[in-house]
């Protein structure tokens, strides 16, 4: 009935790419903010500028990460290495911390004015699993993930949200580590050999092999299908109706 194994009885949601329509705004951010800062450090070098790669930067850099730890792995691909800072580091600053903001309000503006669309099969699958009286989670490394829910209309749709905001509270290591999935697992009362993840970044697909989870299911968008699998994927899907055998 639900495209998985019978044992799996939680079901835990990536929130960007798999339930909202926000992975591409999302990488729209990053190539603005780090387009901005390396036009900038190639002229204070008189370096190249070679800009941000939306798709292949993206994915494999910051695609599931927390922003900081995005922020850190693509400069450090660039063999850039800056200062920390700290969090009241304007979105100007040459740090870390900067850039990391300067996304952030990036992202934030670009959904304000572009506004927050769910996947129609994705909200079909948790309406099911909610006529089913199953639970869900979305575990999400972003610090705006309820914000995104309220916009997209679908907040109250799930039992447990483990965000950025949790995380750092909790001190959860981000994805690829699978501590925030197995943080949501133990709210739901779940043991991960009967929870599954959905996801559709690289880094997501990995927490939830680390986490020895009963299925997961990675959600192809862009064309990685064979990636998420080499990566920990153990089902493949374009899109969560096809698990519930309907057309997307």
């Amino acid at each position: 009935m639900l495209g998985l194994p019978d044992d799996i009885r939680a079901f835990l949601f990536d929130l960007d790419g798999v339930l909202t329509q926000t992975a591409k705004v999302h990488a729209a951010a990053w190539k603005d903010t780090f387009d901005t800062f390396l036009r900038a450090e190639a002229a204070r070098t008189g370096g190249q500028f070679v800009p941000f790669d939306a798709v292949t930067d993206y994915d494999t850099y910051v695609d599931g990460r927390p922003r900081l730890d995005g922020t850190r792995a693509f400069l450090r691909s660039r063999g850039i290495d800056l200062p920390e800072g700290t969090e009241g580091d304007p979105p100007n600053a040459r740090t870390v911390q900067g850039i990391s903001r300067a996304k952030n309000d990036t992202v934030l503006r670009l959904i304000h004015d572009q506004g927050v669309r769910a996947y129609d099969g994705s909200v079909a699958y948790v309406h099911r699993l909610r006529a089913l009286g199953l639970p869900s989670a979305v575990v999400s490394s972003s610090a705006n993930c309820r914000d995104v829910l309220r916009s997209a209309g679908i907040l109250e749709l799930f039992d447990v949200i483990v965000d950025g905001v949790v995380a750092k509270q909790r001190r959860l290591p981000g994805k690829p580590a699978p501590d925030t999935y197995l943080y949501a697992a133990r709210e739901l009362g779940v043991e991960p050999a009967h929870a599954a993840v959905f996801e559709d970044a690289l880094a997501g697909v990995a927490s939830g092999r680390a986490g020895g989870f009963g299925a997961v299911v990675g959600v192809d968008r862009v064309g990685q299908a064979a990636e998420l699998r080499r990566d920990g994927a153990t089902v493949v899907v374009q899109d969560l109706a096809e698990l519930l055998g309907e057309e997307a």
